[in-house]
């Protein structure tokens, strides 16, 4: 077989029918430019909502978690019930919100070469006070370094730096928060906890991560103004948050660590199960429908190499009754449908690019998320990779069929019905 003699064959049929070929070409460009854009921009609204929520969960979490008492002070046992009243509704142990050890807990962790870093946490609900106005809310005490590094929190302060935290008696508080109590930077917020400790917070920031249930109840302090304002020890944290190399791993960490320190754990795809569940159906959305696309370019060329073959039918003939194999005619026509696929593939990557990139640079503009100035996109190589693979191995198949038709025309017949 003569590869140069072959092609050159099968871009003369392209010539021969050019418009039908430029149509087809065009179907597998718009199907692969689709591709690419419906891909990147629901991975990039992927990696958006990611951000906002996943990517600000540990991948292991350590607390107490409040529960009934596991010692009942009368059975169940069937054996009592006509006996004796049976006592329901026993209240939980109070063994409190601390978790014990803490230090040495903290230390392994950071020594596990499994774990990237720890950052401790105390979680404790309080009012917040401003004149007549009192809403109940959150106060989280950081390591204001652990918890930069780990979450990036410094991308929701939209008002001041996250490293104001390092002075004594400073806070921020959530945008909703700040809008209902009308407080700017630099105002004072009075803090009531639970226990009725009452303190006078300076406002160094504010944060909006664009959820509102977080912004309207949430505030961050740093550990130590967290461990005084609770009038507890040095040592005092209610929360463990754990990030690792492999992710994939913390549901079975989870449990290890469950075990080891007899504390309550839970993994963050526990706790996210809805978002994660989200992500993944979007992404099946958009891989569906290009793949879709393509299908129909490839119909496109299916149809076109047909009639190519039955209007060709005394050229075939003539090939092969000039000594072309059917496997040589046969690769003529699967030439012809790779070229079709292969240049339409190579402009709708162009195409493709081009239109995320206009989508990249429209402005989005919402209150709800200051941080985001225009819509989101991945530009992750492996979405071309995908799309031009696609693209040729639909124009291989499409092109397949036609060809072995054409492979087994009999020239005589052909030359003898004419």
């Amino acid at each position: 077989m003569n590869f140069k003699l072959i092609l050159n064959i099968a871009i003369h049929l392209l010539r021969a029918r050019l418009k039908q070929t430029l149509v087809a070409a065009i179907g597998v460009t718009f199907g692969i430019a689709m591709f690419i854009s419906l891909v990147s921009f629901m991975n990039g609204l992927n990696d958006l909502l990611d951000g906002l929520m996943l990517n600000r969960t540990p991948h292991v979490r350590l607390y107490n978690e409040i529960k009934p008492s596991e010692n009942q002070p009368i059975s169940l046992s069937k054996k009592y019930k006509n006996d004796v009243n049976i006592v329901n509704s026993v209240k939980p142990k109070d063994r409190g919100k601390a978790i014990y050890n803490s230090k040495a807990i903290v230390y392994y962790l950071k020594n596990d070469p499994r774990v990237i870093d720890v950052a401790p946490k105390i979680t404790t609900p309080v009012f917040f006070n401003s004149g007549t106005i009192e809403i109940s809310g959150v106060i989280n005490g950081i390591d204001v370094s652990a918890e930069e590094k780990l979450f990036a929190i410094s991308d929701y302060i939209t008002i001041g730096k996250i490293t104001d935290l390092d002075q004594n008696n400073s806070i921020i508080i959530g945008k909703g928060l700040a809008d209902k109590m009308l407080l700017v930077k630099g105002d004072i917020i009075k803090i009531t906890t639970a226990k009725g400790n009452l303190a006078s917070l300076k406002i160094v920031g504010i944060s909006q991560i664009g959820i509102a249930e977080i912004d309207d109840v949430s505030s961050y302090t740093s550990l130590d103004t967290a461990q005084k304002l609770l009038g507890e020890a040095t040592n005092y944290i209610t929360d463990i948050q754990v990030k690792l190399h492999d992710m994939t791993t913390a549901p079975v960490v989870a449990k290890e660590f469950h075990t080891k320190f007899n504390l309550d754990t839970i993994d963050y795809q526990t706790a996210n199960s809805q978002f994660e569940t989200g992500s993944t159906v979007r992404s099946i959305i958009s891989y569906a429908v290009g793949i879709v696309l393509l299908i129909v370019a490839g119909f496109g060329i299916y149809n076109i190499l047909n009639m190519m073959i039955f209007e060709k039918m005394d050229s075939i003939a003539i090939l092969k009754a000039t000594g072309f194999s059917g496997n040589d005619v046969k690769w003529i026509f699967i030439l012809l449908s790779m070229i079709i696929g292969i240049t339409g593939g190579l402009f709708g990557l162009l195409f493709g690019y081009i239109f995320t990139h206009i989508i990249d640079e429209i402005p989005f503009n919402t209150a709800a998320l200051p941080t985001v100035t225009t819509y989101p996109i991945n530009y992750n190589p492996l979405f071309y990779i995908i799309g031009i693979s696609f693209a040729i191995l639909t124009t291989f198949i499409a092109g397949l069929f036609p060809a072995l038709k054409a492979s087994k025309v009999d020239p005589v017949e052909i030359i003898r019905g004419k």
